[in-house]
């Protein structure tokens, strides 16, 4: 008789789920920003704290961009960069604004 696992897996995710709420948002924000959001913010932008020179967009860390400028950005997309908002949930973007604010200074 073959026994199914599936029931296990569904346990471990759910028992996973509250790392990943728990995980500090600059923290998530900069492992978005360096290579887990498609494309990462890293290929186009500079931001020292990220250990980033792309040449394409802005260097961050001389714009100093605010909250609301990151998250639009972020959402809707300015120029040739793309709109996230279809691919990252509320809260990862979130955590792209803490940490790019947070790294540049802005507001």
């Amino acid at each position: 008789m073959a026994k199914s696992f599936a029931p296990l897996l569904g346990v471990t995710a759910l028992l996973c789920l509250p790392a990943l709420a728990d995980q500090d948002p600059a923290a998530r924000g900069q492992a978005l920003f360096t290579g887990e959001a498609t494309p990462a913010c890293a290929i186009c932008h500079t931001l020292a704290a990220a250990g980033t020179s792309g040449q394409v967009g802005p260097n961050l860390d001389q714009l100093g961009p605010t909250t609301d400028m990151v998250r639009n950005a972020v959402s809707r997309g300015v120029g040739v960069m793309p709109a996230y908002a279809d691919s990252l949930s509320s809260d990862d973007i979130e955590a792209l604004v803490t940490f790019v604010t947070g790294a540049t200074g802005g507001d």
